[in-house]
């Protein structure tokens, strides 16, 4: 595949928000990554003192990830980075990939990984922990249940099976009624 600029793989928020200049996007996978809400967010689904839950990609050799990705322009790569340098400051750093498109193509990529022992790592926990601190989690880009649920509704709209994430929204709702906290 001959493309003229960079593909950044999103598998959060950037899926439903990506906020960036680009040409293209396509569904695309990343293999020996799974999607978690491992990180902590204290600067837009939470605050410092009571950070919320968001995703990250975790190493798993066995597992892989689905997402969309953006194709970006070289002429405004620079631009688009500094932007998401500063949306995802909170503990991501940059890493290559490779992505693999559902009709068969791939190419190499760039995505945002919180990797363990950052200083927002929240790491594992109960499925029950986890849903308890998002319901209860706002922060300036708004309530953390509403995070959880755009990325539910994203990846069902793209036809993205995600136990993880399907399975802590069951819980939200059922545990909320659908209301959320805070």
């Amino acid at each position: 595949m001959v493309t003229h600029g960079i593909w950044v793989f999103g598998y959060g928020s950037i899926i439903w928000r990506p906020d960036i200049e680009f040409r293209e996007r396509r569904i695309a996978r990343v293999r020996g990554w799974k999607r978690r809400f491992w990180q902590g967010s204290h600067d837009h689904r939470g605050v410092p003192h009571a950070p919320g839950r968001v995703v990250t990609l975790v190493p798993d050799e066995s597992d892989s990830c689905d997402g969309m990705a953006y194709l970006v322009d070289h002429s405004v790569a620079e631009a688009t980075f500094a932007g998401l340098d500063h949306r995802e400051k909170n503990g991501y750093k940059r890493h290559d990939v490779r992505l693999e498109f559902r009709d068969g193509d791939a190419c190499d990529g760039v995505v945002y990984i919180a990797p363990a022992g950052n200083h927002a790592w929240l790491g594992p926990a109960s499925d029950i922990e986890v849903v308890a601190q998002i319901r209860r989690s706002v922060g300036p880009s708004g309530a953390n249940i509403d995070y959880l649920t755009e990325l539910a509704t994203a990846l069902r709209a793209l036809e993205i099976d995600d136990p993880h994430v399907f399975t802590l929204e069951r819980l939200a709702l059922e545990t909320g009624q659908g209301q959320r906290s805070g």
